[in-house]
């Protein structure tokens, strides 16, 4: 039995060796088989990888490309990129304390590309406001810790050829008056001696009405806020003496020379980088003169001044005058100097309380000369009508008479008076106006440009609660009687003007530069806050993409300043007759309506008063 089982085992272990036809069959199919399916995987694969992912990679080609089409169109996605470029930034471990970024280093922007684009379409905006570089500034006033938050100042530093100089060479500064003892004492003159008990013991000064440049920039020497920072300035100071510069070549002088400094000055400012920032919108000056010595509007020889208001840079600036032009918007109207310049708070109490308690016994005055060779003036009128009034006083300022030229004079009539009378000069304006108010006496005006469009950042709105209005033509046509005008005001009524007219000295003069006032705002510190809301405003306006009025007209710059809260448009004015607008050819010395002395005929007027007060 058991040789017969390993027989068997052996055969079937050699039995699949052993060839055999139908064996040799099955194999070959198999064979056959094999290399169909090798094939199939190999054409299944050569197909996938086709379609698949050549076709993927195609897909990823397109959304690469939809960026760089993004950056065709009209999106601030390209701005953004283009400026911060996708890359890898660093994360602070701790957010910084100051939300304020530095523009020379990029922020801090997470490094997802989808979740910076996305955000940026849908809110285009906020790309926009980080792109103006004086946003750094507007964020100063949300640090409530800061006390100069929205209130830094830059100032220039130019080269002394622009002031200093000029204060050095002093003697040059007028033809016919030594303006060197008025540039003493910081611009303010000097002293004042109160022999008459007119004045205060402290702070007053012979102060020359053309000296504001110089007082006003020493003021900003004191100023609380100046920085040396400019990409934190709410506004930039340009200290160049304007009025000084015009004041040494008006008579004599070819327009080169007179243009000379202004050129120089505009060419100057447009190389520094501060100016790149707003072409020269947030700059402002002062000039202690009246517009139309900048505003010569010819290239002949004989025409007046020079043309610093009319070149294209110093459009862009804010040049603050004595008297502004109605017609254009890049000057502003600040008070002239009086004589008074108090050094603390408690000179300014117990002048005020002083005039207050003045008796005065006269119901009007006026200081001044008449005007023969201007036939719309109505100052005859009214010297005429001083002298046959038994309750009106007259301070003639003719040849001769040298006591309108004596400050304690003047202050002496205005304090004794109820009303003072206050018709245009050889210009618009009058220094005289602003000494009256300093005396407590109720200015009257006869014109709305010698106070009301000039001052309104010093003086209300509402002219009615601290003047008189009698339109010019009322004297002169009509020939109103200014006493019976007056009288017709009821005695309570004058009580609350005059104290009104009282609680606006303090923004009405300029504080001593070498000192600091605690409390009050005075006449600097008004314009200075002035200027700085015109660029907020401004900065505002440009980051939100719209402008402050609608329908903007130059022309008609004297009315935006009246518009009320919300209005965005100026319509038609009833005082438009004033300021109707000479033609090219017309008579310049007046409008049609009861108009004024304008431009060079003004200007040159004005030197002609100055050479009579030099005279006596």
């Amino acid at each position: 039995m058991i040789p017969r089982v390993a027989m068997r085992r052996r055969s079937a272990e050699v039995a699949p060796s052993e060839p055999t036809e139908k064996g040799n069959g099955k194999n070959q199919t198999n064979r056959i088989c094999v290399l169909v399916a090798l094939s199939l995987v190999f054409w299944a694969l050569l197909l996938y990888f086709h379609f698949v992912v050549i076709g993927s990679n195609s897909i990823e080609k397109q959304i690469q490309l939809q960026p760089s089409y993004a950056q065709s169109q009209p999106s601030s996605v390209s701005l953004r990129v283009d400026k911060f470029p996708l890359e890898p930034h660093r994360v602070p471990s701790k957010p910084p304390k100051e939300p304020l970024l530095a523009f020379d280093e990029p922020p801090l922007i997470p490094p997802a590309p989808v979740a910076i684009s996305t955000s940026t379409f849908e809110h285009p905006r906020i790309a926009e406001k980080e792109e103006f570089p004086f946003v750094r500034a507007l964020k100063t006033s949300d640090n409530k810790s800061d006390p100069c938050g929205g209130k830094y100042i830059y100032v220039h530093d130019l080269p002394s050829r622009f002031n200093e100089d000029m204060l050095r060479d002093c003697k040059k500064l007028s033809l016919w008056t030594n303006m060197c003892k008025f540039t003493t004492n910081a611009g303010l003159g000097p002293p004042l001696e109160n022999v008459e008990g007119v004045f205060s013991d402290e702070g007053w000064y012979a102060t020359n009405q053309f000296t504001v440049d110089v007082i006003f920039s020493n003021r900003m020497k004191q100023y609380k806020c100046l920085t040396n920072d400019s990409s934190l300035a709410a506004a930039i100071f340009v200290p160049f003496y304007a009025g000084f510069d015009i004041a040494r070549y008006l008579w004599g002088y070819n327009i080169s020379t007179r243009d000379a400094a202004s050129l120089e000055l505009v060419d100057w400012l447009m190389k520094r980088p501060e100016w790149e920032i707003m072409r020269g919108k947030d700059h402002f000056l002062v000039a202690g003169r009246i517009t139309w010595d900048f505003r010569r509007l010819s290239e002949e020889e004989t025409d007046w001044g020079n043309k610093l208001l009319f070149l294209p840079a110093a459009k862009n600036m804010s040049m603050l005058v004595v008297e502004s032009s109605p017609w254009n918007a890049n000057d502003f109207g600040i008070p002239y100097p009086t004589y008074f310049h108090p050094a603390k708070d408690s000179e300014v109490f117990e002048w005020q309380e002083r005039m207050r308690n003045l008796e005065r016994k006269w119901l009007f005055s006026f200081a001044g000369a008449p005007r023969p060779d201007n036939p719309k003036s109505i100052r005859g009128q009214i010297i005429d009508q001083c002298r046959n009034s038994k309750v009106g006083k007259l301070l003639e300022c003719d040849f001769g008479e040298s006591k309108c030229h004596a400050p304690s004079s003047i202050m002496q009539m205005f304090q004794g008076s109820l009303f003072c009378l206050q018709p245009q000069g050889d210009s618009y304006t009058r220094r005289s106006a602003f000494d009256s108010m300093l005396a407590g006496c109720i200015p009257v005006f006869f014109h709305p440009g010698s106070a009301y469009t000039q001052y309104t950042w010093h003086l209300p709105k509402n002219y009615t609660t601290y003047s008189v209005f009698i339109p010019e033509d009322d004297i002169r046509k009509r020939n109103m009687s200014i006493e019976e005008r007056l009288l017709q005001i009821p005695p309570e009524q004058v009580k609350i003007m005059r104290e009104n007219v009282i609680n606006l000295i303090p923004g009405l003069i300029y504080a001593d530069p070498r000192s600091e006032l605690e409390t009050l705002k005075d006449a600097f510190d008004v314009s200075v806050q002035a200027v700085i809301d015109k660029v907020t405003r401004l900065r505002k306006n440009m980051i939100e993409g719209r402008t402050e009025y609608d329908n903007f007209v130059e022309e008609n710059s004297w009315k935006y300043a009246l518009l009320e809260e919300g209005q965005r448009e100026a319509g038609g004015h009833v005082w438009d007759p004033f300021f109707s607008k000479p033609k090219p050819g017309e008579d310049s010395s007046s409008d049609g309506s009861g108009g004024t002395t304008i431009s060079a005929d003004a200007a040159k007027n004005s030197w002609k008063s100055e050479q009579r007060d030099k005279t006596q």
